[in-house]
């Protein structure tokens, strides 16, 4: 069994979950402006069920399933968010998803994780493509996913039910190359 990798960015470690992380997770995610915009988080959050998610993780990564990361800010310890990635096809592909917690936002923390996350996809996992997607009516999920290189791969109309209505979903999508192209290209501009 493979433990699940922490990986370091210039101010977040992305490191395995752990149960002491329960009671951040809930009330985090338990958020209703985090749960009304992602799929799969209920509201309010059930006790008991971020026990039961961050304890699947372990045995998602050893099927090739999904590595799912906490985002922890070095400079504290606190526990920000979460991201992702899942639906893994090893040597192909994978779907990233994130949260955020509400105050965390707008500290640019979802994007540099973000890059640590594809940065390990394509250089360690040798995934092709990376791809995600948000409700139309969360531009900032499709802000960070620009900013991190995704290209817009269309739209699903009404394509999921999130508490009774439908959901309009925004694809976007990048693959090694692009990746490695945007990377070489900052590069030499340093």
């Amino acid at each position: 069994m493979k433990q699940i990798p922490t990986l370091e960015t210039a101010r977040l470690l992305l490191r395995p979950f752990c149960l002491d992380d329960a009671a951040d997770v809930q009330r985090l995610a338990g958020d209703w402006a985090i749960a009304d915009t992602t799929l799969n988080l209920p509201h309010p959050y059930p006790d008991g069920a971020a026990e039961e998610w961050i304890s699947s993780h372990q045995e998602k990564f050893d099927r090739g399933e999904a590595l799912v990361f906490a985002i922890e800010r070095k400079a504290d310890s606190i526990l920000a968010g979460a991201i992702g990635l899942h639906q893994m096809v090893p040597g192909h592909q994978a779907e990233m998803g994130y949260w955020i917690g509400k105050p965390y936002w707008q500290q640019g923390y979802c994007t540099e994780a973000g890059e640590g996350v594809l940065n390990f996809a394509f250089t360690d996992l040798g995934l092709v493509r990376v791809h995600a997607c948000h409700f139309s009516r969360n531009p900032a999920s499709g802000r960070v996913m620009q900013k991190l290189g995704m290209r817009h791969e269309g739209t699903r109309r009404q394509h999921v039910e999130k508490w009774g209505r439908y959901e309009d979903l925004e694809l976007y999508g990048v693959l090694r190359e692009e990746w490695e192209k945007s990377r070489s290209s900052l590069t030499a501009m340093c």
